[in-house]
C-alpha cells in the first residue's frame, strides 16, 4: 500500500464555465489532491528531494486554475492530475474539483461545498526495462523464481520476458557463465521504490554484494524507466541509481535479450536516442549465444 500526501480545499476564485458570463465573472473553486507515493525514503533521510513538495503541487494547481477560462471542471481536474504525475515520486493521484456556485438551475441544499464536483484518479504508467542474470546454483530455476517474484510486485506489470542467453562473464574474478534475460513492462513505482523491490527479490535468492562484478545467484538491474522516444525517460545519477543504466549500451548480454523481448526498443545514449538493434550490431557479441528454452510467463 502506498503512502499518501493530501492537499485539501485549495481555494481559488477565477472564471471558468460553459456559459458566457462564467468566463467573465469569477466564482469559487476548491480542489482536493491526494497523491500516492512512497515517503519512506524521505522519512529516513529528512530530505525534501526524496519526496514531493506539496508547495510545488499547490502552486501548479493554482496556476492551472488561473489560466484563461475553460468550459469544464473535468478539464481542470485532468490537467492538475497530469501536473502531479510529472513528479518522479508520484505513483498515482486523485483530484477533486468542486464548483459550489455552479449555475445549474437548481438549488443545492446545505452549506460549504454543496454543489457539483468532479473527481479523477490517474496512475503513473512508465515503461520499464529490467535485466536479469544468474551464474550460481540452478540458474534457470533462479530466473524463473525471479520472474514470478516480479509479477507479484504491486505496481509493476510485465508484458514480455525474453528468451535466455548464455554469456561469458565480463570483468570481475573468474566465475561461471551467466544466463541472462530482460523483462519489459510498465510500472507506477518511483525508481528508488522499484530498486528496493528488486534488491528484496535478489536477497530472497541469496544474493550478496561482497565482490563487485562477482558471481551471483541472481542479479536484477533497472535499465530504463520511461520512453526515450517520447522524451519521458527518467535521466538522473545518484549514489544509489543512475538512469538509464550507464553501461547498458555496451553490454550485449543486455541488448540481445532486450531486443528479443522488444524488437522496437530504444535507449538514450548521451544526447541521442538509438534503436537497441543498432547498438547490438556495434556491440561485442563474443561469448554470447542462445541459452536453454524456458517459459517464464
Amino acid at each position: 500500500m502506498s503512502d499518501r500526501i493530501a492537499l485539501t480545499r485549495l481555494a481559488v476564485t477565477t472564471p471558468h464555465g460553459v456559459l458566457a458570463h462564467e468566463k467573465r465573472e469569477p466564482q469559487r473553486f476548491f480542489v482536493d489532491i491526494t497523491i500516492e507515493c512512497d515517503v519512506s525514503r524521505a522519512g529516513r533521510s529528512d530530505d525534501l528531494d526524496h519526496t514531493i513538495s506539496y508547495a510545488d503541487v499547490a502552486q501548479d494547481a493554482e496556476r492551472i486554475l488561473t489560466q484563461p477560462p475553460v468550459d469544464l471542471i473535468e478539464h481542470l481536474a485532468e490537467q492538475i492530475a497530469a501536473s502531479v504525475l510529472r513528479h518522479v515520486a508520484a505513483e498515482a493521484v486523485e483530484v477533486t474539483v468542486h464548483k459550489p456556485d455552479a449555475p445549474a438551475g437548481v438549488d443545492f441544499a446545505g452549506f460549504g461545498l454543496a454543489g457539483p464536483s468532479v473527481s479523477v484518479r490517474r496512475e503513473q504508467h512508465r515503461p520499464v526495462v529490467i535485466a536479469l542474470g544468474a551464474n550460481l546454483g540452478h540458474r534457470v530455476r533462479s530466473l524463473e523464481a525471479a520472474v514470478r517474484a516480479l509479477r507479484r510486485v504491486e505496481g509493476l506489470d510485465l508484458f514480455e520476458v525474453s528468451g535466455l542467453f548464455e554469456t561469458a562473464p565480463v570483468g570481475g574474478p573468474a566465475q561461471p557463465d551467466y544466463l541472462n534475460a530482460v523483462a519489459v513492462g510498465t510500472t507506477r513505482l518511483a525508481p528508488w521504490t522499484l530498486l528496493d523491490r528488486l534488491h528484496e527479490i535478489e536477497a530472497g535468492r541469496g544474493r550478496t554484494r561482497e565482490i563487485r562484478w562477482g558471481a551471483r545467484t541472481l542479479d536484477l538491474d533497472l535499465i530504463q524507466l520511461g520512453d526515450p522516444a517520447a522524451g519521458t525517460d527518467l535521466r538522473f545519477a545518484t549514489e544509489e541509481l543512475t538512469l538509464p543504466h550507464p553501461r547498458a549500451a555496451e553490454r550485449a548480454f543486455v541488448l540481445a535479450p532486450w531486443l528479443d523481448a522488444d524488437p522496437q526498443a530504444q535507449l538514450r545514449v548521451g544526447r541521442k536516442v538509438l534503436p537497441v538493434a543498432q547498438l547490438l550490431r556495434s556491440a561485442d557479441t563474443t561469448g554470447i549465444h542462445v541459452g536453454p528454452e524456458w517459459r517464464p510467463l
